[in-house]
């Protein structure tokens, strides 16, 4: 059988619950995921006086063709798009200013500095989302910035937040898709600290002047990212989970879950549903951490297919802002775009073919026997035969036919890079 048959067959077989296999991929088609800019450089950025990467943050691994410039870099994002079905959003850091070769601190960025990733955005009908950069700059060189106790520092990343929403507007406006700008700061102390009060009360106060500044929601979205620890900061982490999860409630704000920001034994999948209940939207950065947050590439695991279920059982594909966040420099970078994002909408789809409801009603009715048995045949029904469809009616390759553009673009183009 053709791709097209076993699609049809395979229909058959969800069809048994209730599902409408073509209604599934019309709403899959509408899923917008955020890929993140910065897999294809290693987080380095475009600035005029390179700075180190810090904020405990780390890209490991030295395999050739790493982009060197915007162009390059856009280029590979082209790549990696055409191999991944549907129409999606770019996401950037404040690091990827383009100054024509003046060097332009971080608080003074403007949204000129992001006219080339607009015009590129437009053309291709993306949208883009942003975040502020606070980290890898002589002014986080100790691990603080909105919560340092001398108010230069902070008052400097300040004017940079306010700025980086700006540029988070004027996205919206120009590309008619809403900005999600997300700020996250790697504040904290290596060992034991003497005072866990006073560094919250500095940032919560930064905070407020941040989000003092008025932006048109209809154009921008804010949101703040928890961590629970990082290198450097392995005691303490100024902005934790129960910070930021209030602070967002109190304010009006989203509150963004990396799945690699909490304990290893807690999921993110498990708070979804929790966020949703007093949260009209909630942010995601899909990553995968291994032991701790390492920011693997994302694959078709159990979590990820369990942040799907999640989304999808409560009829949320709307109210999920989706982004990705990994970045590994120890395999071709494009690859790794397009594994994790396919990764990411393969979960969706698994999900979308599961009749939740009828597991619904059994849980209620305490026949736990009959829904785990149905939990279990599920896993196994023709999923493939319907992601293979679904790739071919959006011309991106089928199966594992992609690698081959991806070893194709490495060798004319990726191997010239020195």
């Amino acid at each position: 059988m053709n791709i097209k048959e076993k699609y049809e067959a395979a229909k058959q077989e969800y069809a048994k619950f209730g599902i409408d296999v073509d209604k599934v991929l019309e709403e899959l088609q509408k899923v917008k995921v955020s890929v993140h800019c910065w897999q294809g450089d290693d987080v380095t950025g475009f600035e005029v006086s390179q700075n180190q990467l810090s904020g405990g943050i780390q890209a490991t691994g030295n395999y050739p063709g790493r982009a060197r410039n915007p162009e390059e870099l856009r280029a590979d994002l082209d790549k990696a798009l055409s191999l991944i079905p549907g129409k999606h959003k770019i996401n950037l850091h404040a690091i990827y200013a383009e100054t024509n070769g003046k060097a332009v601190e971080r608080d003074e960025i403007k949204p000129e500095h992001f006219e080339n990733w607009v015009n590129w955005a437009k053309e291709r009908g993306l949208g883009l989302d942003f975040n502020p950069t606070i980290f890898s700059h002589p002014k986080a060189s100790d691990g603080l910035t909105l919560s340092h106790p001398n108010k230069e520092i902070r008052d400097f990343w300040i004017r940079h937040a306010i700025a980086s929403r700006k540029i988070g507007e004027y996205f919206g406006k120009e590309l008619g898709q809403t900005c999600l700008t997300n700020l996250w700061i790697p504040d904290g102390y290596k060992d034991i600290p003497s005072d866990r009060l006073g560094p919250r009360k500095r940032l919560k106060d930064s905070l407020d002047q941040i989000f003092a500044e008025k932006v048109d929601t209809k154009y921008n979205l804010d949101a703040v990212e928890s961590k629970v620890f990082g290198i450097g900061a392995e005691s303490y982490t100024v902005g934790s989970s129960e910070f930021y999860i209030n602070y967002a409630a109190k304010n009006g704000i989203l509150s963004l879950l990396d799945t690699g920001h909490y304990h290893p034994t807690e999921v993110v999948s498990d708070k979804i549903s929790s966020m949703l209940l007093f949260s009209e939207k909630v942010a995601l950065h899909v990553s995968r951490p291994v032991r701790w947050d390492s920011d693997h590439v994302v694959i078709f695991d159990d979590e990820l297919k369990e942040i799907a279920k999640e989304i999808v059982r409560n009829d949320a594909l709307d109210r999920v802002i989706i982004g990705l966040d990994f970045f590994d420099a120890s395999i071709n970078r494009i690859a790794a775009w397009v594994i994790g994002t396919r990764n990411m909408l393969k979960a969706l789809l698994s999900a979308m073919l599961i009749p939740h409801d009828q597991l619904i009603k059994l849980q209620e009715e305490g026949n736990f026997t009959e829904r785990l048995a149905l939990m279990e045949e599920l896993k196994t029904y023709p999923l493939g035969d319907i992601w293979n469809y679904y790739c071919e009616i959006n011309n991106v390759p089928v199966k594992e036919d992609w690698i081959k553009d991806v070893k194709e673009y490495e060798k004319t183009i990726l191997e010239n890079r020195k």
